[in-house]
């Protein structure tokens, strides 16, 4: 690798590195165990069903077995393990602004990454398109934390077309014990709802959403030619009529409502985040809003 290259890809580095501290710093401390509290968790037992109790530790094995309604009760570990699944497909690659998606996806998983070091918690990585790219295992340290964000900004964008339901197979084959695990994606090509619940069985998954604004509303630019970053594929469109500008919102609209519909069928908490605006504010919300639920 020329030299050039390895002095961008370490002011890179930096520079995510300095810009995820300062966010931890700002905006997540003392947030982040709170909001995943009883997520790294062991089992301890089963006990019969209380008012008070959430329904989702229900254990329906239990239940059916015995006609009376029974609830798993763990035991908090001293330690979290945090999976980030990032998907790397071209279709990443696509930005209107000064980041493009990819560069988003990896600076908000590097912001969470250092609340996992801060925490002393472990943090891996699963790097996805059409099959898994690359796998490393969770670890703690910040030469852990620095390699994966290295990892994250150096890795090509594949192109061809996201297949997310085996990266998510891959990670529930490899992670046995129950993690928190954030999905970070722009979710053009969705999970299939098997695969987001059997994962949501296993681990604390959240889903995280990019966007870009040009995505869901396209601008009056004449005669343009466009290409699909996955597929190859070439559509040509005529900007300037409204119809067509008004189609391309709607199937925007269409994807994210059903996006929103399969994440609530799976019981999965969503982050949405934009390439133009400030994710600050989109995290504390998420932080705060998964914390009074809890209480």
């Amino acid at each position: 690798m020329p030299e050039q290259s390895i002095a961008e890809i370490l002011r890179r580095v930096r520079r995510i590195q300095i810009v995820a501290r300062r966010s931890v710093n700002d905006l997540l401390a003392g947030q982040y165990r709170s909001v995943f509290r009883g997520r790294g968790m062991e089992f301890d037992e089963v006990r019969e069903y209380q008012p008070g109790d959430e329904i989702r530790t229900i254990d329906w094995n239990v239940t059916a077995r015995t006609g009376t309604p029974f609830v798993k009760r763990y035991s908090e570990e001293r330690e979290m393990t945090v999976m980030f699944v990032l998907d790397v497909s071209a279709s990443g690659v696509f930005g209107s602004g000064v980041q493009s998606k990819l560069e988003r996806m990896a600076e908000i998983a590097a912001v969470l990454m250092f609340s996992a070091f801060r925490n002393n918690d472990k943090a891996g990585l699963l790097l996805f398109a059409n099959d898994v790219v690359s796998y490393f295992p969770p670890r703690k340290g910040r030469s852990s934390l620095l390699r994966l964000i290295r990892e994250m900004i150096t890795t090509t964008p594949v192109r061809q077309e996201t297949r997310p339901d085996l990266a998510l197979q891959f990670l529930n084959r490899v992670q046995r014990r129950r993690c928190v695990v954030f999905l970070i994606s722009d979710f053009l090509t969705l999970p299939s709802l098997r695969a987001l619940s059997v994962s949501r069985g296993r681990h604390d998954v959240i889903a995280v959403s990019v966007s870009d604004p040009r995505e869901q509303q396209f601008p009056d630019v004449g005669f343009i030619r466009l290409q699909d970053a996955e597929t190859g594929e070439l559509i040509e469109l005529d900007t300037r009529h409204p119809r067509v500008r008004a189609a391309l919102q709607q199937r925007w609209r269409r994807r994210e409502d059903e996006l929103k519909a399969l994440l609530q069928r799976a019981g999965i908490d969503r982050l949405q985040i934009s390439t133009h605006e400030a994710y600050a504010v989109g995290l504390r919300r998420f932080f705060e809003t998964r914390e009074k639920r809890f209480r």
